[in-house]
């Protein structure tokens, strides 16, 4: 939970509550609580009846704020084994004491040489048993960040960030590219989709798993599909080279019994125009 102030501070409201997850070994591990994006917990300590009564029990503030008054927070944080994962109005990582708001690391993607401006609404965890790692992207760079101590880990990508603008069918540089909505984990795999210009030229809107350890590439889904792929002949010919967007920028939920992740589609540009890209356009406006 958050509020804007003046000194742009975050409050969090877990006097009643932190006990009964510690007890309870109940955590908020993925963005929007799970996999499933269900935005729910089974913590009940706090209810109807005393909802009233809570307090603030600590308030960090993030202290980048920006001075030009547009800063804001939309990170759902995560709580994993009593400790706060979230970002700030300047895209910094920050690890908390969910008990106490203590500050224990933040990684900042510029160095500390500027505030970065952007949206950043969450962050993905994994963990082998024996490490643990953030994966999350300021604009179009995605990190892999030690979750012990916020330093990168420098065997992901290239010097622990990858380039999101890079790994298409055509060339995409310079184009927007940014991540603002987490993917979903799956095994060892984050799979990704991201926001695009919604007019020309943007890049394509593939949904993308990369491999969590080396930032590689493991597959793509073109939802705007290549020749022999289903659903081709519902764009012009060669769509696929010259369209983008039809691109998941909202986020994902995943059913891991089945292995199935559910992907929703935005527009192909233009966003509110298509006249140029006659057809049922799959798979653009879809789940």
């Amino acid at each position: 939970m958050w509020h804007k102030a003046q000194r742009f501070s975050v409050a969090l409201l877990i006097a009643l509550v932190i006990n009964q997850a510690y007890s309870q070994n109940i955590d908020w591990p993925a963005y929007l609580g799970g996999l499933d994006s269900s935005q729910y917990s089974s913590l009940d300590q706090i209810n109807r009846d005393n909802v009233a009564d809570l307090e603030v029990a600590w308030t960090f503030h993030t202290g980048d704020a920006s001075d030009s008054g547009r800063s804001q927070i939309q990170c759902n944080p995560l709580i994993i084994d009593g400790v706060i994962y979230a970002t700030t109005p300047a895209l910094n990582v920050v690890a908390l004491d969910a008990a106490t708001g203590e500050e224990q690391w933040r990684f900042d993607p510029s160095g500390g040489t500027a505030k970065i401006s952007g949206v950043n609404r969450g962050l993905n965890y994994w963990s082998d048993g024996d490490h643990a790692r953030i994966l999350f992207a300021a604009r179009q760079t995605l990190y892999a960040i030690d979750a012990s101590d916020g330093t990168v880990i420098e065997s992901f990508g290239i010097d622990g960030k990858v380039d999101m603008r890079q790994g298409y069918h055509r060339d995409a540089e310079g184009f927007f590219v940014f991540v603002t909505t987490p993917g979903v984990i799956f095994e060892d795999l984050l799979i990704l989709g991201n926001r695009l210009n919604e007019n020309h030229p943007a890049a394509p809107g593939d949904i993308r798993a990369f491999d969590v350890r080396t930032g590689e590439i493991r597959w793509t889904f073109h939802t705007i599909p290549h020749p022999g792929e289903f659903g081709y002949d519902t764009w012009p010919e060669n769509a696929y080279l010259k369209t983008g967007g039809a691109n998941s920028w909202g986020g994902m939920s995943l059913d891991l019994e089945r292995g199935a992740v559910y992907v929703p589609t935005g527009s192909a540009v233009y966003d509110f125009y298509g006249a140029d890209r006659h057809g049922d356009n799959l798979f653009a406006n879809c789940l």
